[in-house]
């Protein structure tokens, strides 16, 4: 019987937010209205996320001719790139609370910065089950060990070596052992023939280009989104990298204090370790969780470049 309960209260304390209610931190009320989801949040940001990507394209276009150029599209690019942060939040199904909605903005966000959205949800959801634990969880970033490593991955070559590797053997049909861990079996022919379906599009937009002698898609979207991958790949690795390869959300997980502008192009995704506390909270509701959470979980009040300055201290030894 002893040991019984003491399994028991291990299981309870694997679920922080069932261990923040049960010590009177959040109460299942609390709880349930910030759970509650909304179609509006996501359509105001919307409109205003595609204000501001036709203001950023539009620099590129002013651009054209000068040294400007790249700096525009290094701009543009970052814009385009942060529809991760969008695809993150319809793979959860809270960016909208019309679950079609969620499905048919995530699958373009997919198409823009080529993450099929079908495969990337259920990677997504492994992530989340076994968070920071090596060998199990499917998003985890290395911590690179020593300067040269961090600074290639930041560079983004490994991410897209990965990712057109993953779509090719997709395309073909085929699936790594480790994905078919995650990908339901009935599943899996939907994910191959998503995979082929974005390289069909792929094709015929390149092949459009190519014989209408326009390649507005290199100067507003491929270049673009190619300078702002390691932007996304410096974001992304401040979310886990550097903290404990532990089950532990309260540790393993980094919440990073950044400006409004910051905030609004992740969809409050800075807000990590209280999204992996509860995912189920929708991404305009992380704010009102975090200050619920306060104190228990890890922060970086310098933002990134804190984080970045933790990991570059673990990796120098400094």
């Amino acid at each position: 019987m002893t040991v019984i309960a003491t399994q028991t209260t291990s299981i309870e304390v694997q679920t922080p937010i069932a261990q923040a209610m049960k010590e009177g931190v959040i109460s299942r009320r609390e709880l349930k209205l910030l759970m509650k989801r909304s179609d509006k949040p996501a359509f105001l940001r919307l409109i205003a996320w595609v204000l501001i990507v036709s203001l950023t394209g539009t620099a590129i276009w002013l651009c054209q001719g000068s040294w400007l150029l790249v700096p525009a599209m290094f701009i543009h690019g970052v814009v385009l790139v942060h529809h991760f942060s969008l695809q993150h939040e319809c793979c959860h199904y809270t960016a909208f609370k019309t679950r079609w909605l969620n499905d048919v903005v995530g699958h373009i966000c997919g198409l823009i910065i080529m993450l099929p959205n079908r495969f990337f949800r259920y990677e997504h959801c492994d992530h989340h089950t076994h968070t920071q634990i090596k060998g199990k969880d499917t998003e985890l970033i290395e911590m690179p060990t020593s300067l040269g490593g961090y600074f290639y991955y930041l560079s983004s070559i490994p991410y897209w070596k990965a990712k057109f590797s993953e779509l090719w053997r997709h395309t073909l049909g085929r699936l790594e052992p480790n994905e078919a861990l995650f990908v339901p079996r009935q599943e899996r022919r939907a994910v191959v023939f998503e995979a082929r379906l974005m390289v069909v599009f792929y094709c015929v937009i390149i092949a459009l280009s190519v014989w209408s002698n326009n390649f507005f898609i290199v100067w507003y979207w491929l270049l673009p989104v190619v300078l702002g991958e390691p932007v996304m790949r410096a974001i992304r690795m401040t979310e886990h990298v550097g903290r404990p390869t532990v089950s532990d959300m309260k540790i393993n997980t980094r919440s990073n204090q950044v400006s409004l502008p910051l905030r609004f192009l992740c969809w409050n995704m800075n807000y990590h370790a209280e999204h992996h506390y509860a995912s189920s909270v929708p991404f305009h509701a992380l704010p009102a969780l975090s200050h619920k959470l306060n104190g228990r979980l890890y922060k970086e009040h310098s933002g990134y470049w804190g984080a970045h300055k933790n990991i570059l201290s673990q990796i120098l030894k400094t």
